[in-house]
């Protein structure tokens, strides 16, 4: 089985069209929704609408629990935050109440997902250095846990860090698995981000796809969002 992990689209609605489409092209079977559905991007309510209709399981995000109310924002930059009040105002109810329902975690035998940190699922801690992906690995028992929220494609072991666009796991390891970010990339690749895992084959894949990115600066400008999120997409950063 083939399976895509998808993570930190924040409401860019082209990203995603295209990252479906592909998906739909290669005959995907399964997809996994890491969080981070809305902020930042100017369509937060098609893009949940989206991955409640493809996903089979979508998860919790900070800026997800941040537009549901829940999240102490204080943390936030101000860009963050303007766009987090800005999604709280424009989510419908019905998206509201779904973002709401969605759990942090999801697992199985082999593979445990969610948005930011093992240890603590419900903070938002990142895991950016092979010291704690080391440390967050004695957080679950399978041999792969994919993430999001750093926004960088990026496969941990207990040993080594990787940055291959196509990886084979070794059976005798465990990883941390970045999915990267299908809307907002920031290792200075502006396309949009993903993870397919082939369970068959114990292959992980980087698709990097290119999306209209004008069309969506046009929208962050005239929603009336800061003109800092729309520039960050062009470079990726």
């Amino acid at each position: 089985m083939r399976a895509a992990f998808i993570s930190d689209i924040h409401g860019n609605l082209e990203a995603l069209e295209v990252v479906f489409k592909y998906i739909d092209e290669q005959g995907i079977d399964k997809i996994y929704c890491l969080g981070d559905v809305v902020g930042y991007g100017p369509n937060p309510n098609e893009c949940v609408d989206l991955v409640r209709e493809r996903c089979s399981v979508v998860l919790m995000g900070n800026h997800d629990y941040a537009a549901i109310g829940r999240a102490n924002i204080d943390y936030f930059n101000e860009y963050a935050r303007r766009a987090a009040y800005w999604t709280m105002e424009q989510l419908s109810d019905e998206n509201h109440a779904y973002l709401t329902s969605l759990p942090f975690t999801h697992q199985n035998d082999e593979i445990i997902m969610l948005h930011a940190s093992p240890t603590n699922p419900r903070h938002w801690y990142y895991v950016l250095s092979q010291n704690e992906a080391k440390i967050e690995m004695n957080a679950f028992i399978q041999p792969l846990c994919f993430i999001g929220h750093s926004h960088v494609p990026v496969i941990f072991s207990k040993s080594q860090m990787f940055r291959e666009e196509v990886f084979i796991c070794d059976p005798d390891e465990k990883y941390i698995v970045n999915v990267g970010s299908a809307g907002q990339p920031r290792d200075g690749n502006s396309k949009s981000c993903f993870a397919v895992y082939d369970d068959e084959e114990r292959k992980i894949e980087y698709i990097r796809l290119k999306y209209n990115i004008q069309k969506t600066h046009k929208k962050i400008i005239k929603a009336g969002l800061p003109p800092f999120l729309a520039e960050r997409l062009l470079k990726g950063y």
